[in-house]
């Protein structure tokens, strides 16, 4: 019998290839999603209650069966609840992948910020002052602001230094640094519960690494123990950045990118705004 690719390679076939594809895919970013929370615990338990159902069913034990069944029925209500967390990052990380992208302020502005964090992230590091600066990208952190003192100033190496300065009323908790000003000193951020946090890191580290798992933020942490600086930024963890490290890190972070990022849709849109615009002024 003669071999034939136009058999295998129907378009049912294909359609059966792409639906496995993307399926693999979806686990294998569920998998990265749960990767070192609480979570991975949890879907181990879920696992066992799935095996005890199977053998239970398959070996006749009715009442263990219908206890499993119990479990799986209410469990959907008890996983939105428990994985709370996981779920509102990874609707989090679908809203950021938006089709309109961010008016962001001209690179000079970024620029001037960039340089007075590093005026205080080099005189604090060198003293050894612990600090924790959190600044908000696409994803709104109200409520986490709303935990804080408000300042409303503008951002001075100056002013983060004399924040953070230990046995002051603000150098506890997190500054947050929202559309280039410091909206909030002395704020309350959410605590990771990853078991990939080295131990030698304190309760900074885990703010910085939390508020990073549930938002887009991003974050500088000095330690006060050995002066290291540390960024977190979508739940990856930087450590031990050199001054060269940390400031090519915020450029590429911060500088406005439209012009290489453009999205075609966005642009469309946008044309025809303009394109009308302009016909109107005429």
């Amino acid at each position: 019998m003669a071999f034939s690719w136009g058999e295998i390679l129907t378009w049912q076939n294909v359609i059966r290839l792409i639906d496995i594809g993307v399926v693999w895919f979806l686990i294998y970013e569920l998998m990265m999603l749960l990767r070192g929370t609480r979570a991975v615990q949890l879907f181990r338990g879920i696992i066992v209650i799935i095996v005890v159902k199977l053998v239970s069913w398959y070996v006749g034990l009715s009442t263990v069966s219908w206890i499993m069944d119990q479990i799986i029925n209410w469990g959907v209500i008890a996983m939105v609840v428990i994985f709370q967390p996981e779920i509102r990052r990874g609707l989090e990380h679908i809203g950021r992948g938006t089709v309109f992208t961010r008016n962001r302020r001209e690179n000079e502005k970024e620029e001037a910020l960039i340089n007075q964090l590093d005026q205080a992230l080099q005189y604090m590091s060198k003293r050894r002052i612990g600090a924790l600066i959190t600044m908000q990208m696409e994803t709104g952190l109200e409520e986490y602001i709303e935990t804080g003192i408000p300042m409303d100033a503008d951002v001075s190496g100056a002013l983060l230094i004399n924040t953070f300065i230990p046995n002051t009323p603000l150098h506890d908790g997190a500054v947050i640094i929202k559309d280039n000003r410091i909206a909030v000193a002395a704020a309350y951020l959410p605590l990771s519960e990853s078991n990939l946090i080295p131990k030698e890191l304190g309760t900074r580290h885990r703010a910085a690494v939390g508020i990073s798992e549930v938002t887009d933020a991003l974050t500088i942490v000095i330690s006060e123990e050995t002066g290291e600086i540390s960024i977190t930024k979508d739940n990856e963890l930087l450590r031990g950045m050199t001054r060269d490290d940390y400031l090519k890190f915020l450029r590429d972070q911060l500088y406005s990118h439209e012009v290489e990022n453009r999205n075609p849709i966005a642009e469309f849109i946008e044309g025809i705004f303009n394109k009308g615009g302009r016909d109107n002024e005429k």
